[in-house]
């Protein structure tokens, strides 16, 4: 593969963007009989080995983090005085120390993220038939990150069954025309666009980072990109936060109280590591998995090719298959991420099908899907910037909406005959 290539658009992208859109005409039914019902079946067995095997691979590289400084020291007593100066080994040894770290940092990262992945399928009830299993498994994990079970869980669940919905879905709903004061699209001129979305590319680099690193915990805090139909001040700590109804209230307790109990164990453990351990061992790689967090579930739902749809076209299976398939990360993604990213149109279809069965589930619906299945195997990092600086907003009216750029302009347009009113 040229190196260029990491800075281009797919294939798959390219053609999705020239080729005029038109609703999938495929029914759940259509799927849901194609697919055998030996890849429903949970095993607790299985649910229990990723759980450990999760746990033991941030273990084993934990374990291998606190060993950094004595392998660096080691080296440094093994170095004969005559064969570098002392301030070459220094430089040499710091570079050592701080790739070790940078390693540690990147696969204590994923692995953490593999751990969110796995609370994410318990939340779902896909890693065993006994629901106390997956809530075990699920509030351990999450909590660990320092996410709360219940709260999330619930309006995760809704985001499933309102997904691409402008008026119910829980997570990335668009901003609109209005929210931004732009002028009515005939009016708009392009000193327009450029007020509201120009930007200096540093500062546009930086907005990224922040969303990457800070994005979940803003979500949470503040139901940042959530959907627009709560108060300000929504948030996943509040039992009586709008985003809940009453019956999950006692969830929303439990949930604060282990992250109450995680803060307590987090502030023992930095006192027996110090600070910059503690922000080597912990905070580092936690940030980290955030990125890659809202990495995989920004991209799965935004995108300059995919539809959203307001209610009189949106269906749940249209919403399902208005996601987007990535190879995230490759055999990694797989392996730590859980499929998660690279069959999340087959978990969106049906969400009870445990994740080791998905690409089995992917393989069978693509060919009932055709060209309606939407796979975009551009470079994860690329397709970040495009959606980052392309998904700017839709307009308010319109039944099937694509996402416009800094210039007010779609890079996708819906096929003739196709009811558009007001588009």
């Amino acid at each position: 593969m040229p190196l260029f290539s990491i800075f281009k658009d797919s294939p798959e992208y390219t053609k999705r963007k020239h080729t005029p859109f038109r609703p999938p005409k495929t029914t759940v039914a259509d799927i849901r009989s194609v697919i055998p019902k030996h890849l429903y079946k949970k095993s607790t067995f299985k649910g229990t080995y990723y759980f450990c095997r999760d746990i033991l691979c941030a273990l084993v590289l934990y374990s291998l983090a606190t060993r950094i400084e004595g392998f660096t020291a080691a080296i440094s007593s093994s170095l004969p005085p005559e064969l570098l100066s002392p301030s070459a080994q220094q430089i040499l040894l710091t570079t050592i120390k701080w790739i070790s770290w940078g390693l540690y940092f990147h696969w204590q990262g994923i692995a953490f993220a593999s751990l969110w992945c796995l609370g994410h399928e318990a939340g779902h009830g896909t890693l065993s038939d006994y629901s106390w299993v997956n809530t075990f498994f699920g509030f351990i994990l999450h909590t660990f990150l320092l996410i709360p079970y219940f709260s999330w869980r619930s309006t995760h669940h809704a985001h499933h069954k309102a997904t691409m919905s402008m008026e119910r879905d829980e997570n990335y709903v668009p901003r609109v025309r209005s929210d931004y004061k732009l002028p009515p699209q005939e009016k708009a001129r392009e000193m327009d666009y450029e007020e509201i979305f120009e930007e200096m590319p540093l500062f546009t680099l930086g907005r990224m980072v922040l969303m990457q690193l800070l994005g979940m915990q803003s979500y949470l805090l503040r139901n940042s990109m959530g959907s627009p139909m709560y108060p300000p001040g929504a948030n996943h700590f509040n039992p009586s936060s709008p985003l809940f109804k009453p019956h999950e209230r006692r969830g929303i307790i439990a949930s604060d109280i282990g992250l109450g109990s995680m803060f307590c164990l987090l502030a023992i453990f930095y006192n027996r590591v110090g600070f910059s351990n503690f922000v080597l061992l912990y905070v580092a790689p936690y940030i980290l998995a955030n990125h890659w967090i809202v990495m995989l579930t920004y991209l799965h739902h935004s995108d300059p090719t995919i539809p959203h749809y307001r209610s009189k076209e949106w269906t749940f299976l249209r919403g399902a298959l208005a996601t987007v398939d990535r190879p995230l990360l490759g055999w990694v993604g797989r392996y730590f991420l859980h499929n998660v990213s690279h069959d999340h149109i087959a978990h969106h279809t049906n969400s009870s099908i445990p994740f080791y069965n998905l690409p089995q589930v992917t393989q069978i619906i693509k060919s009932v899907l055709g060209d309606d299945y939407n796979y975009d195997s551009t470079n994860t990092f690329r397709a970040l910037y495009r959606t980052f600086t392309q998904c700017c907003f839709i307009e308010d009216q319109g039944d099937i909406v694509f996402y416009k750029n800094r210039k007010g302009e779609a890079a996708r347009i819906v096929a003739d005959g196709v009811d558009i009113r007001d588009y």
